[in-house]
């Protein structure tokens, strides 16, 4: 986590405006650790709040549904396709010093600064694993932005995971295709090696308790610094049979080249909300 700078202010008061599954990653995030992300106080706006939302609610660990009052970072997650609609509830949260940061996929710096009639805008994509303090988020600010803004973005964004950043907005769309997508690509790689180790003969939970061991097993190598491609070469034996396996999934149109496609298809749908936002303003 990043050092305050010199004449530094946190985010004392925040709001998360939208709840989700993504918004609902990130609280549980910050409610685990609220000093380390700098928040004094968290606001929660969410009309139809899950049990452990609305449970914090009740508990005072959150306020949530509060009338709105200015604060000084607001972060929205609400869905990209709703974000006209949501203007006129997101502003009176806003101010002309309130720090924005955005996790909704395809609405540009620019479309969020104009709408809200702010100029200090971070985008962000962070994912779900979150919500275990074992996520990724990747950002991007506005030019209004300077070191303390990405600094209290870093700070917000570290009790969540790694924080990767700042990075040029252009390549936010992949960022969100890549690690906002990611988590649902390596579930279904379980889904898909479960649904194999049923075919070729193993009961449900035989099949289910390795496909899914194996993943956490094979993640948390990675997580100790090992590269992808020497752990895997580190397991292939010439002539075994994990060589036939990856025989299959390397060759062309394979796993490689339909992850290629997967990500360029999440690149370009995030670039079609963005133009879909614009027309809707």
């Amino acid at each position: 986590m990043p050092a305050a700078a010199k004449g530094e202010r946190l985010s004392t008061t925040a709001v998360l405006i939208g709840a989700g599954r993504m918004g609902s990653a990130m609280a549980r995030g910050w409610v685990r650790s609220l000093k380390t992300a700098g928040i004094g106080k968290l606001f929660v706006v969410e009309p139809a709040p899950g049990e452990e939302i609305a449970a914090w609610g009740k508990s005072g660990k959150i306020a949530l549904n509060k009338p709105a009052v200015v604060v000084d970072l607001a972060v929205l997650a609400v869905k990209p396709q709703g974000f006209a609609k949501a203007v006129r509830d997101i502003a009176p949260w806003v101010g002309p010093e309130t720090l924005v940061v955005s996790i909704m996929a395809g609405i540009t710096i620019e479309s969020i600064s104009r709408a809200l009639h702010v100029s200090k805008v971070a985008r962000a994509m962070p994912n779900t694993p979150g919500a275990v303090g074992k996520g990724v988020t990747g950002y991007a600010v506005s030019r209004a932005c300077g070191v303390v803004e990405r600094g209290v973005v870093e700070r917000v964004l570290a009790p969540l995971g790694g924080v990767v950043g700042p990075l040029e907005e252009r390549l936010m769309d992949v960022v969100t295709a890549v690690s906002g997508s990611g988590p649902a690509y390596v579930f279904l790689l379980a889904e898909a090696l479960e649904a194999a180790g049923k075919h070729a003969g193993l009961d449900d939970a035989t099949a289910a308790a390795l496909a899914r061991a194996t993943v956490v097993g094979a993640a948390a190598l990675m997580e100790q610094g090992g590269d992808p491609g020497e752990l895997r070469k580190a397991v292939t034996s010439p002539g075994g049979t994990t060589a036939a396996a990856l025989d299959v999934l390397l060759a062309r149109g394979a796993l490689p080249d339909l992850m290629r496609k997967a990500v360029e298809a999440a690149v370009q749908r995030g670039q079609e909300l963005s133009g879909e936002a614009d027309k809707k303003r």
